[in-house]
């Protein structure tokens, strides 16, 4: 009966690790640099082809329909983006731009600014 009993705190035990292991994994953000034209820069969503070129002010931004292309066209906010870590409003078009698993995109300023991104998670 005593090494049931040990057996069962032994199978307790392994299960919280596992359960705190994969918390841990989960809370670390899996982050890729993504192509910009994969980018839909209204939806804010990475997909598998390129979206529609939408050419404005000299620099070319995406959409993934018409709306998107029309939005992008009118909407100056459309265009812009606030990088996580400088907290500056930043242009779309020339933002490094990061995918999430879930297919959401992160913009940053620079390459250094996502670097710090990653190494903060």
């Amino acid at each position: 009966m005593d090494q049931i009993k040990e057996w069962g705190i032994i199978l307790v035990a392994a299960v919280m690790l596992l359960i705190a292991s994969g918390t841990q994994a989960f809370a670390k953000e899996s982050l890729q640099i993504v192509p910009t034209p994969k980018v839909c820069m209204v939806t804010n969503m990475v997909f598998p082809r390129d979206q529609i070129r939408v050419d404005y002010g000299g620099k070319a931004y995406y959409g993934c329909c018409e709306n998107c292309k029309k939005t992008l066209s009118e909407d100056a906010a459309s265009r812009r983006a606030v990088d996580p870590v400088s907290g500056k409003s930043i242009d779309k078009a020339s933002a490094v731009i990061a995918a999430r698993a879930d297919g959401s995109v992160i913009y940053f300023e620079n390459k250094a600014s996502f670097n710090r991104y990653v190494k903060s998670k």
